[in-house]
């Protein structure tokens, strides 16, 4: 999702595109130092489960205030969520102020926190809440603010006087050493840390920030940092940052899947007390699903993750507040045996997971991470529970419980988790495990034709069902009512329907179609099960402009439309205009050939890619792309031609400024030297640019339509035909 670069940057702080990092230079598996050698044998055990609580950093990055993590923590209180677990509050990157006092210790920003951090740890404390605090390994924050190197004991001492229970020590900007590797001087500033807090003698949790500097280098280094953090520290953070809150929905959830999938393959890195941390949980924040919000609740459980909220808690959606504190799925979590659950079984867009819980149970997750629905089916061997015949499952979201043979089964919407808690047992009373699923069974005769079948799961037999079909406004089922006959144990009644859909508009038009089973199970009454098909249709632009869905542009007089970076920020049409950007104008650059886009400032002027089709046709040697990104990340570009046939190839642009201008194989087109912010024109001497790249076309082929990437942080602002 991201290059290696990407992951060491925390973006979207005032007047920055791109932030300190850690040290470059090749990352070399060594021995540790001497120095680091005299680290502990073993933090003490101060997190006994995975923490849980709520940091600022996420939603509101630098724009903190003292009122801001005390309206929070109060929230936490109110909403019943700290009763629930949820009770370390931790102030973020840019707490302090700007240098240290002339005893050299660290001070809070007066205009943010006039009352001092000892006043906000006071507070917290009444409220029956654990204060957490953020520091830094290196010479400063990632936010540029004054870093602990050379200056552990002293904070330590601090943050000790504070009443500080839990330290986030982050890695930006932590120097080698001549002769040192770059884990070795993680290594020594990490453990010296370690020592620093013990000396205190207050118990404070130790947040470790280490590995995340060395995702995407060697594994085997990734891998050995982890361990002696495991060592140095209670958690730590090992890879990328989660997205911010200001960034698009699609954003949030493509950063919620890489994050999980960075973090769900080391489970052996963590064991009972020291914890894998795949970052904050985003439920609340706008622009996911329920869905996608439970999803990483969800499998953050199964994972053994710290769960700690970063949005703002004071306008708390019911949805957030339904998924955070759902006390089954925190109780999964804070599972007292302490064990990652693994990945148990694979298949095209889905994953099963298994955790043992501490009373034999077993937690089993079923992730749909496709974009469309699906039937994902695993067995109660596979997941680790033998081979008996009668399990209960729990499905801890609905709460609902029924009883299978051992097969495991449900129809998941797209992006979402079905969690169970699964244990041996269970009596004819319990309503047998269901489960829908459709089939495409289309035929030229017969196009959008669908076999929808019910299986029973159970030892316990179903009659008198009911099937109902029912689709959007437009659509048409037939039947959309189905009997179905008697249903044995083991056995799948089928019946096929027909869809005939409405004529959809330019873009992607994605519908649900529910099917919905009632039935009578015997002596455990009636029951229920309901199953979607995803159905998405792409309808091609006729244009790029027609497509445009962005601004990304605006007059210095006005910047309130801007909205490129999804912060408000935008280049400025002032400074484009003196890099020959004007409406409409040709752009001639690196042997292409574009029109730079007619909207006026202010208006939709470009594509944030999200799998957008476009009439484009021609023949020639590659399609040509004008643009930049928001982020760092590539996409997959198909080009299909008159004859039906296709071809691919990737697309990606560097980031829009203060990053290297050559990733993805893109150049250059125009550089301007400041932006537009939501306060007005900014950064002035800060070189934003505009690049182009290309994708190769098939020697002799008319060129039909092109999808672009869905990858919103991808934007497009002219395409054509090289020739």
């Amino acid at each position: 999702m991201t290059s290696p670069l990407a992951r060491r940057l925390r973006a979207a702080l005032a007047g920055c595109c791109a932030l300190a990092t850690a040290s470059a230079g090749l990352l070399l598996a060594s021995p540790v130092s001497a120095e680091a050698a005299t680290s502990p044998t073993q933090y003490p055990n101060y997190a006994p489960t995975p923490p849980m609580g709520w940091n600022d950093w996420s939603y509101y990055q630098c724009d903190i205030s003292e009122q801001t993590i005390l309206g929070n923590a109060q929230a936490l209180v109110d909403s019943g969520l700290a009763a629930k677990g949820y009770d370390t509050v931790t102030t973020d990157d840019c707490w302090m102020g700007a240098q240290r006092d002339a005893a050299g210790d660290l001070v809070a920003d007066p205009v943010k926190f006039p009352h001092g951090m000892d006043y906000v740890g006071a507070r917290l404390h009444a409220m029956g809440l654990k204060f957490g605090i953020y520091e830094d390994a290196g010479t400063d924050t990632c936010g540029g603010y004054p870093g602990s190197l050379n200056h552990w004991q002293q904070d330590a001492n601090l943050f000790a006087k504070w009443g500080v229970d839990y330290v986030k020590l982050d890695g930006c900007n932590v120097p080698g050493k001549p002769g040192e590797s770059d884990e070795q001087s993680y290594h020594d500033t990490y453990a010296a840390w370690s020592r620093a807090m013990l000396n205190t003698g207050r118990p404070m949790v130790f947040s470790v920030s280490a590995p995340a500097y060395f995702q995407g280098t060697d594994d085997a280094v990734w891998h050995s940092v982890i361990g002696w953090s495991a060592q140095v520290g209670n958690l730590w953070r090992e890879g990328a940052d989660i997205a911010l809150g200001q960034d698009s929905g699609a954003g949030k959830w493509g950063s919620i899947t890489y994050n999980y999938g960075y973090n769900v393959g080391l489970a052996d890195q963590q064991s009972p007390g020291r914890w894998n941390d795949p970052d904050f949980l985003l439920a609340g924040d706008a622009g996911l699903s329920r869905d996608e919000t439970q999803s990483q609740m969800s499998l953050w459980a199964m994972m053994a993750a710290p769960l700690i909220s970063s949005t703002d808690l004071t306008r708390l959606s019911a949805d957030g507040l339904a998924v955070l504190g759902n006390p089954d799925v925190i109780a999964v979590d804070q599972d007292r045996a302490g064990v990652q659950g693994r990945i148990v079984q694979q298949g095209a867009g889905y994953d099963v997971l298994s955790k043992p819980l501490a009373n034999g149970d077993r937690a089993v997750a079923l992730f749909n991470s496709s974009d469309s629905a699906q039937t994902v089916t695993t067995t109660a061997a596979a997941a680790g529970l033998g081979s008996g015949s009668s399990f209960l499952l729990k499905d801890l979201v609905t709460k609902n419980v029924t009883r299978t043979t051992g097969t495991i089964s449900a129809d998941i919407p797209p992006h979402a988790t079905v969690l169970y808690r699964v244990s041996a047992g269970g009596g004819h009373t319990v309503q047998p495990a269901t489960a829908l699923s459709w089939r495409d069974v289309s035929t030229e005769d017969r196009p959008a034709t669908y076999q929808v079948s019910l299986a029973n799961l159970g030892a316990t037999g179903i009659e008198d069902t009911t099937l109902r079909l029912t689709a959007p406004a437009g659509w048409t089922v037939s039947p959309s009512t189905v009997r179905l006959n008697r249903v044995a144990p083991g056995a799948t009644a089928t019946a096929t329907v027909v869809l005939t859909a409405p004529k959809a508009p330019p873009g992607t038009t994605v519908s649900t179609i529910t099917a919905a089973a009632d039935y009578q199970a015997g002596p455990a009454g009636r029951g229920a099960v309901s199953g979607p098909l995803t159905i998405t249709q792409v309808v091609p632009y006729p244009t790029l402009a027609a497509a445009f869905n962005n601004v990304g542009v605006t007059a210095e007089s006005t910047t309130a439309p801007g909205n490129l970076d999804g912060g408000g920020d935008s280049y400025s049409a002032d400074a484009l205009a003196k890099a020959g950007a004007t409406p409409g104008a040709a752009i001639s650059a690196n042997g292409l050939s574009f029109t730079w886009p007619t909207a006026a400032p202010g208006t939709a002027d470009n594509v944030a890619t999200a799998g957008e089709a476009v009439e484009l046709g021609g023949q020639g040697s590659a399609v040509a792309f004008l643009g930049a990104e928001t982020g760092f990340a590539s996409g997959t570009v198909t080009v299909t031609y008159t004859d039906g046939t296709t071809s691919t190839g990737q697309l990606g642009f560097p980031n829009w400024c203060c990053t290297p201008t050559s990733d993805y194989g893109a150049q250059i087109v125009l550089t301007t030297d400041h932006r537009n912010t939501p306060a007005g024109p900014a950064n002035y001497g800060t070189s934003y640019r505009v690049f182009s790249n290309t994708v190769p076309l098939t020697a002799g082929k008319t060129v039909r339509t092109v999808t672009l990437p869905d990858q919103p942080a991808i934007h497009l602002f002219a395409l054509s035909i090289k020739p």
